[in-house]
């Protein structure tokens, strides 16, 4: 939590005295030129990235197969778009690393490092032996209908 509240008050600070020390340099209007500039670049590369992505997404569960990377990457890209509307030169260089596709994929690997994925399969849910996007009856044990098995009841409490 404090390395939020120090990252919401750090980088606007450092926002701020760039934003400032730039516009001394080449002046405010060259400066908002930039900054509305870059705006401009990212949200037209985040939209090519973004159905690049998607695309991709679609074929891996047109195959049957979990998208994880292509979601992680696509959470990756909504932060780069963010950041890249937020004005600013340092979140427009992060903005910009978070779309470039070499980079995009350290950070979602970073992301997916540090977070846990479950995903459970079709078949651990009910015995059936296809994936959550292929939707299609085992011959055995038709859509819709109850297996007969045994029910085990019980409670779960955690020692340490």
């Amino acid at each position: 939590m404090r390395f939020l509240f120090l990252l919401f008050i750090i980088v606007p600070v450092i926002e701020i005295t760039l934003l400032i020390n730039v516009g001394q340099a080449i002046g405010a209007w060259y400066t908002v030129g930039l900054v509305l500039l870059s705006a401009f670049i990212g949200v037209n590369m985040l939209r090519y990235q973004g159905i690049s992505t998607l695309a991709r997404a679609q074929q891996r569960m047109n195959e049957g197969q979990i998208p994880g990377n292509e979601m992680v990457e696509g959470i990756v890209l909504a932060v780069g778009g963010a950041l890249l509307l937020t004005p600013g030169f340092v979140t427009d260089v992060v903005g910009f690393l978070c779309l470039i596709p070499f980079t995009r994929k350290r950070f979602a690997r970073l992301v997916m490092s540090r977070f846990t994925v479950v995903a459970m399969s079709q078949q651990q849910q009910d015995g059936n032996a296809e994936t959550p996007f292929v939707h299609r009856a085992h011959p055995l044990h038709p859509q819709g209908k109850d297996r007969d098995g045994d029910v085990i009841d019980g409670d779960f409490r955690r020692e340490d």
